[in-house]
């Protein structure tokens, strides 16, 4: 929770394209642009997904270029279309028959123009007009001639609406399938209409059905993916051909509005979600959206050499040429492929998909009970998965590394595409998927750059600030935290380390300055990687010494064993050293730690011109003493009593109490000799002897602490420390100490 709290602006940042997406989602500020992914995401999965096989209960006779060249141009007479129907009931004994196209006004062309020819003849002088024109009245009667070959027969008309200012109508529409009185007082979308082209009255009277076959193109781009239903006009509803067809398949059950049991949230939207037909007690749901369309199921791609279904050329049934029976039980459309009768649709398949085949397609798919639909519902599926995956992101994404935070995206947009293919695949459901996926784009990069800019910018400052100061991997660690850390003061328990160099100035005296820089070079970079190795900050270096300090800017609870043992690796790095100087003919160096923890404060101190991130404080000063106290106990590393007790993985030898400048209060001082797992029974031996020298000591048993200090320097007999105590001893047998004396050193000077 401290973690989401530190990083409030960037979480609200990444929420922003949320907040976006559902405004769009509800409507409040729909985006084109999305609804236009959404329709390539459809188109897509849909040419992905098609069956790509031939239906064979379907055939489409083509009024194509093949039969205008044979038959004439478009329309041709009734009489050619009375004779299409009859070969395709009478010798091809189709199941049914519907008509792509309308014949909205009275067939008398044919006729029309052997009377005018018989006219001009008699005004010539031929002979014989009356007798020619009885002969003629049969033909001048077409319609009547095509309506008694539709009567009877499964056939559905075709017919279409239109809208335009003046509303004109034309041919006689056949009877509505569901009036206003079925929605029970409720208003619902649909495509609305104030004009119609239908059929004239003889052959809408003769043939049973009839069916719209209006296309509703996409207002974003014009493709046609769906076909409506139903359509309302003047208060009532009309059926398309492809429903028409169908109801006349199934017996012409009754159509009944499908709405849902409740909306969204409990709230009625005005919009069906089914169409129903209902017939003898059972009834079927053909799945709507809000405007009464349905998805258009198509197999594959269109056309005669689309797979599809099966092309007749009109001008072959005509001739002819297609075998008696060979079109037995099919359901027939009659359509047109020719590209000058603009029958041509633009659709997800192609820009040149025969209109006829839309309807072909919709048909196959009532038949199978099988319609992809967009429910009702959405809109609330959409803003479920919005918030949750806006979320995930939002929250976990300013946490993540940049890997783990593309890995996170990636894994999120994949479940998300995932369950809306699943949807598709399974229950036929067409859900919005494209808000989500841009919302999950635009979070991560404005989540990415926000890091970048900001928060990077916030974690460079850090790291320049500390960066020399602090070991590079303590800098990765603070960066990951920056808020956490700060130059201001501060009081913590620390270590702090003091380590100078023994014996510079007579080195110096001797050595030019190049040269002395180059040693000088040498040991700091040797003892600085050794302290950061250990964690430790660098403070300053002082001429020839060096301090650093643990615990800060990075809180480390095992700050003293650090210390520690950095100060032992420093000291055997000076071995190392020295061997290579040996080897060169050139004087050994030394140094002398001193460790102290304790309560410091540390930050960025001085003055307007110069500032460093530092220590200060009483137990700072302790350990520069400390440091000072080496050379005279012999020994590398001088360490306070509370380092000690911080440190216990190591040996330690108890050196002595002390009482150093600035402190009234005596101090034990000890050495680390190693880690205990190096420790040997000798050395526990030559410890234990020298405890005992030491409480011997302390308690003034003169000739007992002689017989111990003896005993130590036979096991070490190149200590400094021993052959230190055995002076003392040496003093006091000379002059005793004064009354209430503790057995402790006190320095005067620094």
């Amino acid at each position: 929770m401290q973690a989401l709290s530190r990083h409030g602006p960037r979480i609200a940042v990444t929420l922003l394209p949320l907040i976006l997406a559902i405004l769009h989602a509800v409507g409040v500020m729909p985006m084109g642009v999305l609804q236009r992914l959404d329709d390539i995401i459809y188109d897509a999965r849909l040419r992905a997904t098609m069956p790509g096989t031939l239906d064979p209960r379907i055939v489409i006779v083509d009024i194509d270029e093949k039969s205008l060249a044979e038959v004439g141009r478009w329309p041709w007479s009734r009489h050619h279309m009375a004779t299409m129907v009859d070969t395709l009931f009478e010798q091809q004994h189709i199941a049914m028959l519907g008509f792509d196209t309308v014949f909205a006004e009275i067939d008398d062309s044919s006729g029309l123009r052997q009377l005018q020819q018989l006219a001009r003849g008699a005004l010539a002088g031929q002979p014989g007009f009356v007798e020619q024109v009885n002969a003629l009245q049969p033909k001048l009667d077409y319609d009547s001639r095509l309506a008694q070959s539709l009567r009877g027969r499964p056939v559905v008309l075709g017919y279409y609406f239109t809208s335009d200012r003046e509303g004109r109508t034309s041919g006689v529409l056949p009877a509505p399938v569901m009036g206003a009185e079925a929605l029970g007082g409720r208003t619902i979308r649909s495509t609305q209409w104030n004009g119609h082209g239908a059929n004239i009255a003889p052959l809408a009277q003769a043939a049973p059905l009839a069916g719209f076959f209006n296309a509703v193109p996409s207002s974003s781009d014009g493709v046609v993916r769906t076909l409506p239903m139903l359509a309302e006009y003047q208060g009532a509803y009309y059926e398309s051909l492809a429903l028409a067809m169908f109801r006349l398949l199934t017996g012409r059950p009754q159509v009944e509005p499908g709405f849902p049991a409740q909306g969204w949230l409990g709230r009625d939207y005005g919009a069906l979600e089914s169409i129903r037909l209902s017939q003898g007690g059972t009834s079927m749901q053909i799945p709507v959206d809000d405007r009464l369309t349905a998805l258009v199921p198509f197999r594959g791609a269109g056309g005669p050499r689309g797979g599809s279904f099966r092309y007749v050329s009109a001008s072959d049934l005509l001739a002819g040429r297609v075998a008696p029976g060979e079109l037995k039980d099919k359901i027939v459309l009659v359509g047109t492929t020719a590209p000058g009768l603009q029958d041509l649709r633009v659709t997800p398949l192609s820009e040149t998909y025969p209109g006829v085949e839309t309807h072909a397609n919709l048909i196959a798919g009532l038949l199978d009970g099988r319609l992809a639909t967009r429910p009702d519902y959405a809109i609330g599926y959409e803003l479920v998965v919005l918030v949750l995956a806006g979320l995930v992101l939002a929250l976990a994404l300013p946490l993540l590394s940049a890997a783990r935070a593309v890995a996170l995206s990636v894994l999120v947009v994949t479940v998300v595409l995932g369950l809306n293919t699943w949807l598709y695949l399974a229950h036929a459901l067409v859900l919005p998927v494209a808000s989500t996926l841009v919302m999950a784009g635009f979070a991560f990069a404005l989540n990415m750059s926000y890091g970048y800019l900001v928060e990077s910018r916030a974690k460079r400052e850090l790291a320049q600030l500390f960066g020399t100061y602090v070991p590079p991997e303590l800098v990765d660690e603070m960066v990951k935290d920056p808020d956490s850390y700060s130059m201001d003061a501060s009081t913590r328990e620390l270590t702090v380390m003091f380590c100078d160099m023994r014996g510079f100035t007579q080195i110096s005296e001797t050595m030019p300055p190049t040269e002395l820089q180059g040693l000088l070079n040498t040991v700091f970079s040797r003892l600085t990687r050794i302290i950061r190795s250990h964690r430790g900050t660098i403070d300053k270096y002082m001429g020839d010494c060096v301090m650093a300090f643990w615990g800060a800017p990075v809180e480390t609870p095992d700050h003293a064993s650090l210390s520690v043992q950095t100060a032992l690796d420093m000291s055997e790095a000076i071995q190392a050293i020295n061997r290579e100087r040996a080897q060169a003919g050139l004087p050994a160096i030394g140094v002398g730690v001193g460790l102290n923890t304790g309560e410091m404060c540390v930050g960025d101190m001085g003055s307007d011109v110069r500032r460093s991130y530092t220590v200060v404080g009483d137990a700072v000063n302790l350990g520069s003493r400390l440091e000072g106290l080496s050379k005279l106990y012999g020994v590398d590393i001088v360490a306070s009593e509370s380092t000690r007790r911080q440190a216990p993985g190591f040996v330690w030898q108890e050196l002595d109490r002390v009482r150093v400048k600035g402190k009234a209060q005596a101090v034990a001082i000890h050495t680390p000799l190693c880690t205990r797992e190096h420790m040997s029974s000798a050395l526990e031996d030559e410890l234990r002897e020298w405890q005992k020298a030491l409480n011997a000591w302390r308690a003034q048993d003169w000739d007992a602490c002689d017989v111990h200090l003896l005993n130590v320097q036979r096991q070490n007999a190149k200590k400094v420390l021993y052959r230190l105590y055995a002076e003392r001893v040496a003093s006091m047998r000379l002059s005793p100490p004064a009354a209430g004396w503790d057995g402790s050193a006190t320095f005067d000077t620094k």
